[in-house]
């Protein structure tokens, strides 16, 4: 629950995020086309700007002409270009200039070869330069207007098709969590990409439930149809004479006799058949009979007397298979910690392999062969009974050796600790427990 939470909380702002790499794309795209569209008007406004200060500048060069003419009189500008003078006297036909050697004070000149002197004029293209400025800027207000527009709305038109994918990628996790009845339930609708995967994993969770449902019901048949014959070796191996070869034979069955238990218990686990008997319980006290009943060699540490609302029966089950593997599979000493509301075993041997600590237990995987033999099952069934109680049950491996499992179970409700201490005992409160 609190990564869903964590996931809602930050999808938005995830920046590797669908809609944000579109929103990005648009935006990059938007931009080279305002720099493009943003260029050829530059350019088409700056040639424009020089076809009319060339033919400002030739009007005022032909009035100059005629006054020459007229008075003999032909006032020169100074600092005329030396490459404009060079071109006239070369060519002796009309030739402009464009004179930016200052930005801020910008020329047209235009000058002609007339009776072995050069004529020259000057025009002020100032005005002209500085509107083209204008236009340059109003072009960048104008684009960082559209993108402040169309990346939002970008944005938004991805987000349909973003809640798509988010949709599609929680049924797969809820799949991935063993919740085979999650579909996306999008069917034919949108006739896109998106949906031929949605389509794709509803028919997967499909075909994994039909496979699942086929292979637990093969187990289950066949743990059934194993306890007749099982209970006939049996009662057949109690008839025996007492002999060393019975005593084997009586060993075999009732491992063969365990595993049909197991098979059975894993089948009603797997299809849902099992549910939890709650009620408060001294969790101390509880864990210490579940010890003693193993008979095995254990170090049992109580912190505190904590009060649980969980099924003995289920968590017996639990504590008598993880001891029972920590010593089939592990190195004594084998201990068992109570703190609070927490159940810890640890023992002292290689530890868990590394396919366990990642998939979790599987049956009939024991793992690596450093863990002993075996048929996989205690931690499967053990797993199955916490996710039947609503505990949680982890897996790891200590800093300094040896294999670790972590039961954590809920606190009952302080109010019926104070009934049980005799604090409240009024009838309403006993009703609410027994309901």
């Amino acid at each position: 629950m609190g990564q869903a939470i964590a996931r809602a909380v930050r999808g938005p702002l995830n920046w590797r995020s669908l809609r944000w790499k579109i929103a990005a794309l648009v935006a990059v795209t938007s931009c080279a086309v305002a720099l493009a569209v943003g260029a050829l008007v530059h350019r088409s406004a700056f040639d424009r700007s020089m076809s009319l200060g060339r033919d400002r500048a030739f009007s005022a060069l032909l009035a100059e002409v005629d006054t020459y003419r007229r008075t003999g009189d032909a006032p020169q500008p100074a600092q005329v270009p030396p490459a404009l003078l060079q071109q006239a006297r070369s060519t002796g036909d009309f030739c402009t200039w464009y004179d930016d050697r200052r930005p801020d004070i910008p020329w047209m000149w235009a000058a002609q070869r007339l009776d072995g002197q050069v004529l020259a004029v000057q025009i002020d293209m100032g005005s002209e330069i500085r509107g083209l400025w204008a236009l340059d800027r109003n072009i960048v207000k104008a684009s960082l207007v559209a993108l402040a527009i169309v990346v939002p709305l970008a944005a938004l038109a991805a987000e349909p098709s973003n809640r798509r994918l988010r949709r599609v990628a929680r049924t797969a996790r809820r799949i991935a969590d063993g919740d085979l009845e999650a579909r996306s339930m999008m069917g034919r609708r949108g006739g896109d990409e998106i949906t031929e995967i949605s389509a794709t994993i509803d028919s997967m969770a499909d075909s994994l439930r039909d496979r699942l449902l086929s292979e637990q019901r093969f187990t289950a048949d066949v743990a059934h149809e194993l306890r007749t014959p099982l209970m006939g070796l049996v009662v057949s191996a109690e008839l025996l004479p007492e002999s060393e070869a019975t005593d084997l034979v009586r060993d075999r069955v009732r491992v063969l006799r365990a595993l049909v238990e197991d098979l059975l218990e894993i089948s009603r686990l797997d299809a849902g058949a099992e549910w939890a008997d709650h009620r408060p319980v001294p969790l101390g006290r509880v864990v210490a009979e579940c010890v003693a009943r193993t008979k095995l060699e254990v170090r049992l540490t109580v912190t505190g007397e904590p009060v649980v609302d969980t099924d003995p029966r289920r968590i017996d089950r639990i504590i008598t298979n993880l001891v029972t593997n920590a010593h089939r599979h592990g190195r004594s000493p084998v201990e068992v910690a109570v703190n609070d509301t927490t159940i810890v075993v640890r023992d002292h041997g290689p530890g868990f392999p590394d396919g366990l600590l990642a998939e979790g237990p599987q049956r009939f995987r024991t793992g690596g062969a450093e863990r002993g033999h075996g048929h996989g099952l205690g931690l499967a069934i053990a797993a199955g009974q916490a996710r039947v109680i609503g505990a949680d049950l982890t897996f790891a491996n200590a800093p300094d050796g040896g294999a670790t499992a972590t039961l954590r179970l809920h606190r009952f409700q302080r109010w019926f600790e104070d009934v049980l201490d005799g604090v409240s005992a009024s009838r309403p409160v006993v009703d609410q427990v027994h309901g």
